[in-house]
């Protein structure tokens, strides 16, 4: 099916179902990031991803990646590191700094990155309204890692993560799987399936599997969870000690 270009002002999404192969899910053109269009966005499985001189790409890959909180997985390295380290937890204390914190580390890593100014400023506007939600980890009130993402319903979808401290953002996962466990969510949307998501427990379904759940846990009405932060923490240096898988 040809790549649908949306309205600037009223945009509708086509079928994700849609969504070119060739092209590894590539659905749709346009739009804009307005808070009622990102939800309805993620509603119906489909994200926005672009670099900064592109126009507005929204996607519905073929094969998506995602996780079960219950199945994350502690590598050896990170166990040592949760030893040796005293980790804190927060969640939205500061979501634009972790926002920040995530398009300056792609920047580092790459040249450019597809956490633009305006997709910046479109995911506090969300956070603003209740649907984006951040976890941070600090070390000696340090920020040195932390990750963001969209809630619907009883899914979870993942947008990027940072560390400036080797595992940070790794603890920061964890932590989110444990909250995420305790609240009652289904499963965190990955988006799309890399080595590193893989190793963490993250495994691969089709787009019609995920829809389908999708679509089952959207309208659950589920409360952020509170991040007890010293519960989080106790039970992250307890898992350094075992595997969650």
């Amino acid at each position: 099916m040809p790549i649908s270009y949306l309205d600037p002002i009223n945009p509708v999404f086509p079928d994700p179902k849609s969504a070119s192969f060739p092209l590894d899910g590539l659905l749709a053109v346009g739009g804009n990031l307005q808070p009622k269009t990102l939800i309805s966005a993620y509603r119906q499985g489909i994200f926005p991803w672009y670099n900064e001189d592109d126009p507005l790409l929204w996607w519905s890959p073929p094969i998506r990646c995602v996780l079960h909180p219950q199945n994350i997985h502690i590598s050896r390295s990170l166990k040592r590191d949760i030893r040796k380290n005293q980790f804190s937890i927060t969640s939205d204390l500061v979501f634009n700094k972790v926002v920040r914190g995530c398009s300056e580390d792609r920047n580092r890593k790459i040249k450019g990155s597809w956490i633009t100014l305006d997709m910046e400023k479109a995911y506090c506007k969300l956070h603003t309204a209740g649907a984006a939600h951040s976890v941070e980890v600090w070390l000696n009130d340090e920020l040195i890692g932390g990750l963001y993402g969209v809630a619907i319903g009883g899914i979870f979808c993942g947008e990027s993560m940072f560390s400036s401290v080797s595992n940070a953002s790794k603890v920061a996962l964890i932590a989110l799987c444990e909250g995420l466990k305790t609240a009652g969510f289904s499963i965190i949307d990955c988006q799309l399936v890399t080595p590193h998501l893989e190793s963490l427990g993250a495994t691969s379904i089709s787009r019609a599997s995920f829809l389908d759940t999708l679509y089952i846990q959207r309208n659950r009405s589920i409360d952020w969870p509170d991040f007890n932060v010293s519960d989080i923490c106790k039970k992250i240096h307890e898992g350094a000690s075992r595997s969650y898988r």
